[in-house]
C-alpha cells in the first residue's frame, strides 16, 4: 500500500499522470527517444512510485489507457471486450498500490479527424463524435473513481480568423461542456465532484479559443449552465508563461474567483513553445515557482498538485526505459519538495516599511538563507 498521504501546505496530494510517465520523448524534429510502453507497464511504474512514497494519485487521457475505435464507442461497456479487461487490469494494479485516480481527460487531439478541432469542429458530425468520445472518457474515469473531468483545449483553435464561425464557436464549446455535466448527472457518475478547463495560448494550433485562465473563467461564468461545477486547472509555469504571464498572478486571480480546482505543474522558458520541463528544471522560473507556492499559502488554498511535464530528451535512456522513467518521477518529487521548502522560508518575510525593490531582495535573501551580515560583506 502507498505510504501516508502527502500533506504539506498548500499541496494535499501529488498526482503523476500516465501521459507524463509513458511519454516516449518525441518532438516535431525528431522521433521518440524511448520505446513506447503499454499502459499496463505504466501502471506498474506508478505503483512502484507510490510504494516508494513518491506519489499518491494519477490521472489519464482515455487514449493513455486503451485504444479508441470510432466505430465502436461503447466498447468499455462490453464485459467481454479487450478494452474492459485491460481497464480492470490497470485498476487492480493501481488499487493494489493504493493509488487514487484524480482526473480523467479526453484526447481530442491525437486522431486526424480532430485536426480542425473536437468540440468546436465546424463539422457537426465531428462534434457529435467528439461528444461521444468525451462520454466514453467519463465512463472510464468513473470506473477508477475519478474526481474531475478536465477539458484541455487540444485542437480547439484556429490559424485563420476569417475561417472561424465566430457567431457559433463558443456556443459549440459550451454545448460540449454542458454535455459533460448533463451526462455525469444522467448516468449518476457520483465519483465526479467537478470538471475543469485547462487553458493554453497556442500549440498545436496557432491560437486557442481559451488561451488563458482569465478566458477560461469568463467562459465558465458567462456561458455554462452550471458554472459552480466548473473550475480551472492552470498549467504553471508552462501554459501561461508561453504568453508571458506570471504564475503568482494566475493563482492569485483564480483563488480570488474560487476557481482554482487543482494545479498542473512543470517548468517553462517564457514565450517559447511548450517546453514541459520537469519542475525547477531549466534556466529560469525559480523565484516565480517558489513565490507561487508562497502565494497559495498566504491565501489559504490547499489542493492537489498534478505534474504535467516530461523528462528531458537528453535524460531519456533507451537502454533503461523503465529506470529512466522512475528517475523522472523521483526528480519531480524532489523538485516539488525543494520548492515547498523554499516557499516555507518566505513565510517569515515582513516587508513593512520596505520599498518594492527592497522587499524583493529581502525575499530572495530569505529564500537562499542569506543573513544581512553575509550580504553586506560582499557589498
Amino acid at each position: 500500500m502507498a505510504k501516508k498521504a502527502f500533506n504539506i501546505a498548500p499541496v494535499t496530494m501529488r498526482s503523476m499522470p500516465f501521459w507524463c510517465v509513458g511519454n516516449p520523448l518525441g518532438d516535431p524534429f525528431g522521433g521518440p527517444v524511448l520505446p513506447k510502453i503499454d499502459s499496463i507497464e505504466v501502471a506498474k511504474i506508478l505503483a512502484d512510485a507510490a510504494k516508494e512514497g513518491l506519489i499518491e494519485a494519477t490521472s489519464f487521457h482515455d487514449d493513455d489507457l486503451v485504444a479508441w475505435d470510432p466505430k465502436n464507442m461503447n466498447d468499455d461497456l462490453d464485459k467481454k471486450s479487450e478494452t474492459y479487461a485491460k481497464l480492470q487490469t490497470i485498476k487492480k494494479i493501481l488499487d493494489g498500490a493504493g493509488i487514487k485516480v484524480h482526473m480523467a481527460t479526453c484526447s481530442l487531439h491525437g486522431n486526424a479527424m480532430f485536426r480542425n478541432g473536437g468540440l468546436t469542429n465546424p463539422d457537426p458530425k465531428i462534434r457529435a463524435i467528439a461528444k461521444k468520445k468525451v462520454e466514453r472518457t467519463l465512463r472510464i474515469g468513473a470506473v477508477f473513481g475519478a474526481k474531475y473531468f478536465t477539458y484541455w483545449v487540444a485542437r480547439d483553435g484556429f490559424e485563420v480568423p476569417v475561417s472561424v464561425d465566430w457567431k457559433n464557436v463558443y456556443n459549440w464549446l459550451a454545448d460540449g461542456m454542458n454535455g459533460v455535466y448533463d451526462y455525469i448527472k444522467a448516468k449518476k457518475l457520483t465519483s465526479y465532484v467537478g470538471a475543469t478547463v485547462e487553458p493554453k495560448p497556442n500549440e498545436p494550433r496557432g491560437h486557442m479559443y481559451l488561451p488563458t485562465s482569465g478566458h477560461a473563467v469568463g467562459f465558465i461564468c458567462g456561458k455554462l449552465k452550471h458554472p459552480e461545477f466548473f473550475g480551472v486547472n492552470p498549467e504553471l509555469l508552462q501554459h501561461e508563461s508561453m504568453a508571458l504571464l506570471n504564475a503568482v498572478h494566475t493563482v492569485g486571480y483564480l483563488t480570488s474567483m474560487k476557481k482554482l480546482f487543482f494545479l498542473h505543474f512543470g517548468s517553462q522558458i517564457k514565450a517559447q513553445f511548450d517546453n514541459d520541463f520537469p519542475p525547477l528544471v531549466g534556466p529560469e522560473g525559480l523565484k516565480e515557482t517558489v513565490q507561487m507556492f508562497w502565494a497559495l499559502r498566504k491565501v489559504g488554498w490547499k489542493g492537489v498538485l498534478e505534474y504535467d511535464c516530461h523528462m528531458l530528451r537528453s535524460d531519456g535512456n533507451p537502454a533503461d526505459p523503465i529506470g529512466c522513467r522512475m528517475a523522472f518521477v523521483r526528480d519531480c518529487t524532489r523538485a516539488l519538495s525543494t520548492a515547498l521548502l523554499l516557499a516555507d522560508r518566505l513565510m517569515d518575510l515582513n516587508t513593512e516599511g520596505m520599498s518594492a525593490a527592497e522587499a524583493d531582495l529581502a525575499a530572495t535573501a530569505l529564500m537562499c538563507k542569506l543573513d544581512e551580515k553575509s550580504v553586506k560583506e560582499w557589498m
